[in-house]
C-alpha cells in the first residue's frame, strides 16, 4: 500500500513539473498602438509594426478577437501569442490583462512593446520592469495589472519636434528618411523578442541594449577624392 501511495505521489509532483515547464513556454507579445486605419504607419504605432513584423517572420496570421487583433505562433517549443490591442492606446491594459488571463500567462513572461520619445529614433532598450515614463499605454497597463514587473521594449522614435507638437509629431508618419533607420531596428526588435523567449531576458538585455544602428549609406560614403 506504501508503495502505491509513494508512486501517486511521484506521479503527482511529475505532472505538477510538467505543467509549470508547459507554463514557463507560454509567452505574451504585446505590441502597442491605436487599431484605426488613420494610425498606421504612425510613429505611436510603432509596436504594431515590430508585432507584424514578428508575426510574418513565424508565418503566423491575426485575427480579431476581444481586445485585439491575435496571432499565434510556435518557434522551438515555445507558444506565442502576439496581440495587437484594439482598445484605444490609453486602455490597452483591458487587452493585456484578458490574455494573460486567457491563455494562463504569466506577467514575467509578457513583453511589452512601445514606442519612447525619450531615446533618438531607432535606439532599442529592454528593460525588466520600470514605470510608464509618459506612455499612455504602458501606465494602464501598469493600472490594470496593478504592478509594474512585467518587461518591456521601448522603441527609440526621437523627438524632433517644436514644443507644443508633441501629439502631432507621435501621430505623425516616419519620413523615408526616417524608415532607413526603422527597419533594421524593427528587424533587431524581432530577434530580440525571440531571444526573450528562447534564452530569457538577461542575456537578451545584454545584446538588445548595448546594439548599434548599421551605417546608412550617407554615412558610409567616402569623400571623393579631389585631385581626381
Amino acid at each position: 500500500m506504501m508503495n502505491c501511495e509513494s508512486c501517486i505521489r511521484k506521479i503527482l509532483i511529475f505532472a505538477k513539473n510538467s505543467s509549470m515547464d508547459e507554463d514557463n513556454k507560454k509567452f505574451l507579445i504585446v505590441g502597442l498602438g491605436n487599431a484605426e486605419n488613420q494610425y498606421a504607419g504612425t510613429r505611436h504605432n510603432i509596436g504594431f509594426e515590430v508585432v507584424n513584423a514578428l508575426a510574418q517572420k513565424l508565418s503566423a496570421t491575426f485575427q480579431q478577437e476581444r481586445y485585439a487583433y491575435v496571432a499565434h505562433a510556435k518557434y522551438k517549443g515555445r507558444a506565442l501569442t502576439l496581440i495587437m490591442p484594439t482598445t484605444y492606446m490609453n486602455l490597452s491594459g483591458n487587452a493585456v490583462r484578458y490574455w494573460l488571463d486567457k491563455e494562463k500567462i504569466a506577467p514575467d513572461s509578457m513583453l511589452v512593446i512601445s514606442d519612447d520619445l525619450d531615446l533618438p529614433l531607432g535606439t532599442l532598450r529592454m528593460k525588466p520592469k520600470g514605470s510608464g515614463g509618459s506612455h499612455n499605454g504602458l501606465n494602464h497597463i501598469i493600472e490594470t495589472l496593478g504592478h509594474s514587473n512585467f518587461p518591456r521594449l521601448r522603441f527609440g522614435i526621437g523627438h524632433d519636434f517644436a514644443q507644443g507638437y508633441q501629439v502631432d509629431f507621435v501621430l505623425g508618419k516616419f519620413s523615408s528618411e526616417e524608415l532607413k533607420t526603422i527597419e533594421p531596428a524593427i528587424t533587431k526588435a524581432v530577434q530580440g523578442i525571440i531571444s526573450f523567449t528562447t534564452i530569457g531576458l538577461s542575456r537578451t538585455m545584454n545584446d538588445i541594449n548595448s546594439w548599434k544602428l548599421p551605417p546608412t549609406e550617407t554615412e558610409t560614403e567616402q569623400p571623393k577624392d579631389k585631385t581626381e
